[in-house]
């Protein structure tokens, strides 16, 4: 979609608005239009104290990527809003502090508004247990539990999560004895290439502390959001019966 502009009369606000009502603008159309566009010498003297200049337009675009964040980065001069519709708080775009409280251990870290829970707890903390498999919540690996409800860390951004309560694979064992779940996996073998292993035991885990004694197909529903590729279901299934079993005996 070309740009049919008049560069000899327009000002930045209104490039800047015919940049962003564009559905489609290639990448090579808007540097030149742009191109166009600095040719001209538009700034006035006496221009008004609300005119966007050209140090904060090309700021703003940041190297001449145009995008929603980028454009409202230069209108307001790199600051991004503290407030946005119906007084929604908005963090970034720039690194924000956030708190987590993972196995009982509080920690402080700053992670950019697009990073993950995921991301977060294994890069930045540490705790390598929860695995990066699909990356895009399908198949179950990167499973933890924050405040009692399982969820997929890869799913949630590290922001979403500030202030809770978050349980992966590590915080189960108490020292080197392992939980009622983990040790009946390794009795049953309940894993193979062991890259789903932690996903499932985390699940299995929030599942009998829900339901403490399930059946065959509560089991299976309690795990159904996390895949094993070796297939090793049948040894899982046998595993998290003897864990409930364990449990109910106060183990």
């Amino acid at each position: 979609m070309a740009l049919h502009l008049d560069y000899s009369n327009i000002n930045y606000s209104d490039f800047l608005l015919a940049i962003i009502t564009k559905d489609i603008i290639e990448k090579n159309e808007f540097q030149s239009s742009f191109a166009k566009f600095l040719r001209k010498d538009h700034m006035s003297v006496n221009k008004p104290q609300s005119e966007i200049s050209r140090r904060t337009f090309i700021k703003g675009l940041g190297g001449g990527i145009v995008g929603t964040a980028a454009v409202g980065s230069a209108i307001t001069g790199g600051a991004a809003p503290e407030t946005g519709p119906e007084g929604a708080e908005i963090r970034g775009p720039d690194k924000v502090q956030i708190a987590l409280t993972v196995n009982g251990k509080k920690h402080r870290l700053l992670v950019e508004p697009r990073t993950t829970l995921l991301d977060a707890i294994r890069d930045q903390l540490g705790y390598t247990g929860s695995k990066r498999v699909c990356n895009r919540g399908e198949c179950g690996a990167c499973t933890v539990i924050l405040s009692g409800n399982t969820i997929l860390a890869c799913s949630m951004l590290a922001l979403d999560a500030d202030g809770g309560k978050i349980e992966t694979v590590e915080g189960l064992a108490k020292g080197s004895k392992l939980s009622p779940v983990q040790e009946a996996f390794v009795k049953h073998d309940a894993m193979q290439c062991g890259f789903c292993t932690s996903g499932f035991v985390v699940s299995s885990t929030a599942l009998l502390r829900e339901n403490p004694q399930p059946t065959l197909e509560e089991i299976k529903m309690g795990v159904s959001g996390n895949l094993c590729r070796c297939g090793t279901y049948p040894h899982i299934f046998a595993a998290v019966t003897e864990a409930a079993e364990s449990m109910r005996k106060g183990g």
